[in-house]
C-alpha cells in the first residue's frame, strides 16, 4: 500500500505505524503507484489551507477522487480527514475541500483547545474499523473537525457509519464510507489500540 507523500508533517510515522499494523508500505506521490496501490493513506496535520495546497501541489486531491471512482480504498487521518469535507473555515479563512463529503469544517468550541490527548469514541455496531476495539482510547490533537454529517443516503448503497467523540462539543472522530475511510484521531500515536484499527483497514482492501 501507499501513504501518500505530499509533504504533510507526519508522513514517516504514519507510514511506520502502517508497516507495523503488517502492510507493505512506500511512501510515494508517483501517480502510477499511488493509482495501483491496495490502499491509500493520507496523513494531514497543521492548517487546513496548508495541507489543501501541498496536497494540490502533487495533484494528489485528482489521484484520491480517480481511485474512489474506482471503489479503491482511501484512509484519510486528522487533517486527512478534515479535507475529504466541502470546506474549512479556519478564522474566517474559507478553503475548499476535497468535497467527497458536505460540510464544513470548523472550530472546536471547548475550555481547552487543543483538544490534545486521549479520548473515547462511540463507534456504531459493525463498523469494521472499531472491529474489537469499543471500549478503547484514541489520541487526539486538533483545533477543528466536522461536526455534522449530512450526507443524504442512497438506497443502492449502505449507509456511511460515523464515529462520534466528545471534547467541549459532540463531532465527528471517523466514517466509514463505502472505500473512504477517515479518522480525526491518529492512530500512529494511539499505541496497541492504533494499531489494531489499521490493521483493521488493512484486512479490508
Amino acid at each position: 500500500m501507499v501513504v501518500l507523500d505530499y509533504g504533510s508533517g507526519n508522513v514517516h510515522s504514519a507510514a511506520k505505524a502502517v508497516e507495523a499494523a503488517g502492510a507493505r508500505v512506500e511512501l510515494t506521490a508517483d501517480r502510477e503507484r499511488v493509482m495501483a496501490a491496495d490502499g491509500l493513506l493520507v496523513p494531514g496535520v497543521g492548517a487546513f489551507r496548508a495541507v489543501m495546497d501541498a496536497l494540490r501541489a502533487v495533484r494528489g486531491d485528482e489521484l484520491i477522487d480517480r481511485r474512489l471512482a474506482g471503489g479503491r480504498p482511501v484512509l484519510g487521518i486528522c487533517v486527512g480527514q478534515q479535507i475529504l469535507f466541502e470546506r474549512g473555515d479556519e478564522r474566517g479563512e474559507v478553503t475548499e475541500g476535497l468535497g467527497q463529503w458536505p460540510g464544513t469544517v470548523t472550530a472546536l468550541h471547548a475550555p481547552t483547545v487543543p483538544h490534545m490527548g486521549w479520548n473515547t469514541v462511540e463507534a456504531p455496531e459493525g463498523s469494521r474499523l472499531f472491529d474489537g476495539l469499543h471500549d478503547e482510547r484514541f489520541y487526539f490533537v486538533h483545533s477543528y473537525a466536522a461536526h455534522e454529517w449530512t450526507l443524504d443516503p442512497h438506497p443502492a448503497i449502505p449507509a456511511p457509519m460515523v464515529t462520534w467523540a466528545e471534547h467541549g462539543e459532540r463531532f465527528i472522530a471517523a466514517v466509514e464510507n463505502g472505500p473512504l475511510s477517515s479518522t480525526q484521531f491518529h492512530p500512529e500515536k494511539s499505541g496497541q489500540a492504533g494499531l489494531r484499527l489499521l490493521s483493521n483497514w488493512l484486512v479490508t482492501l
